[in-house]
């Protein structure tokens, strides 16, 4: 088989309770954690491929809104 990079963004909404914006990024980006391979033996045979590595490149809160109670 041939060797692929590809990079892959997602883009998550993440409620989180905290002190303020700067904690509440701070811990969504820190306690996030990795992305694992979900595909099982199964699904690699069946559609012929291999996930070798996830590096995580970027790991960046961009917009942090407080949210009133009301609003949920």
């Amino acid at each position: 088989m041939k060797k692929y990079r590809v990079l892959l963004s997602r883009t998550y909404i993440v409620d989180i309770q905290a002190e303020n914006k700067e904690e509440a990024c701070r811990n969504v980006e820190y306690y996030l954690g990795d992305c694992e391979d979900l595909s099982t033996e199964n699904d690699r045979k069946k559609d012929n491929f291999l996930i070798d590595t996830i590096e995580p490149a970027i790991n960046d809160a961009f917009e942090v809104t407080e949210v009133n109670q009301d609003e949920e």
